[in-house]
């Protein structure tokens, strides 16, 4: 076994060291390990269900595991029309999402409303939550939603994790 220090410009490592950045290890993983969550609210829903299907086989790309949970989610896929009555939920089970969160617009009713131009929809998910990535099509395929999620992967292999970690504040006294 060599020590660091008899390592020269000549030595063979045989495939058997790997050197890398922490937050390029960790995004690394992070990418090939996104959890959606998805949110059918119409038509869209049914494409959704047909990415997870054997034919187009999201997992593949890692996120296979579809949580209903928000708090076991990474990534909220809205797919279909939003309406006024639902927006608040669809906000509250956003905010009860763990950080680091995404958001994938679905369609063309999730991205701007699509053809209902109503009292009761809303015009478009990004009125109410930080839209990542916006899928078109009414409904969109299968593979149009594979591609934002790769979109999404290689948004996450660039971002900086380390950086953003909060400190721990000082101890705070016991309790008396």
């Amino acid at each position: 076994m060599q020590t660091v220090a008899e390592f020269g410009p000549n030595t063979n490592f045989d495939g058997n060291l790997v050197m890398t950045r922490v937050d390029a290890a960790l995004n690394w993983l992070r990418q090939y390990s996104l959890w959606p969550m998805p949110m059918g609210l119409a038509c869209c829903a049914i494409e959704l269900m047909g990415t997870g299907a054997s034919r187009f086989d999201i997992a593949r790309f890692g996120a296979e595991v579809m949580r209903f949970s928000p708090r076991q989610s990474d990534v909220m896929i809205v797919a279909g029309t939003v309406t006024y009555k639902m927006a608040a939920v669809v906000r509250r089970l956003y905010e009860q999402m763990a950080e680091p969160k995404w958001v994938i617009a679905m369609g063309a009713c999730a991205s701007t409303g699509g053809m209902y131009r109503s009292y009761s929809v809303l015009q478009g998910v990004d009125n109410i939550l930080p839209v990542d990535f916006y899928v078109a099509g009414c409904p969109p395929r299968p593979e149009a939603l594979l591609d934002a999620l790769i979109q999404l992967q290689q948004k996450v292999m660039r971002e900086p994790l380390l950086k953003n970690l909060k400190r721990p504040g000082p101890a705070l006294p016991p309790a008396k």
